[in-house]
């Protein structure tokens, strides 16, 4: 008899890697400051490209960006944007690349100035998890007014690579937002109704 598989969001396919994020890890509320950093990169990194590129890669993006300690990024010179753009276990984009630099730069001003990234990520949202009741992935939005107010706080910072969209998929993949759909077993699971 074969196993009865529960009902996901459409997006997670059958990739084993897709699966796994969608299980465990897509929707659920983060507060790790450089893990926050890390989805944030990654996020701007997956721009134009399919997110199972990201996840194929996110072993080589912590391997080649320091575990994202953005103490050590910050520090990055042009030896390090040289090296980074033959490594191909990374997206090798010049301009994502100085991105990265520039963020770990403008997330220490950001955590020099509020404290916490993770604190000041989650007042977006009130620091508690918006609880969507999509019935399909038709219905989720791109970005959203909190979206695009995180999106313009992480601008004046000095953040790149953080559009409204890009933010609005930062913010599902760290559980500021539940949007799996109602019929997906993660929906109640982290909170849904």
């Amino acid at each position: 008899m074969a196993a009865v598989m529960p009902d996901r969001c459409d997006w997670s396919t059958t990739d084993p890697l897709y699966l796994g994020y969608h299980d465990v890890e897509w929707g659920a509320p983060l507060h790790d400051d450089r893990q926050l950093f890390e989805l944030l990169v990654l996020e701007g990194a997956q721009a134009g490209l399919a997110w199972i590129t990201i996840l194929r890669k996110r072993e080589g993006y912590r391997s080649a960006f320091d575990r994202f300690d953005p103490a050590l990024i910050a520090a990055y010179d042009e030896a390090d944007v040289a090296r980074l753009l033959a490594d191909p276990g990374i997206v090798r984009n010049r301009a994502k690349i100085r991105s990265t630099i520039g963020n770990a730069q403008a997330y220490l001003r950001l955590t020099d100035a509020h404290g916490s990234f993770d604190a000041w990520a989650w007042s977006f949202v009130n620091g508690r998890t918006t609880q969507n009741a999509w019935r399909s992935m038709a219905d989720v939005p791109a970005e959203t007014d909190a979206s695009r107010a995180l999106s313009r706080g992480l601008r004046r910072m000095g953040f790149s690579f953080v559009g409204p969209t890009i933010v609005y998929a930062f913010m599902q993949s760290a559980g500021l937002v539940n949007d799996h759909i109602v019929s997906c077993f993660r929906h109640a699971e982290l909170g849904g109704a």
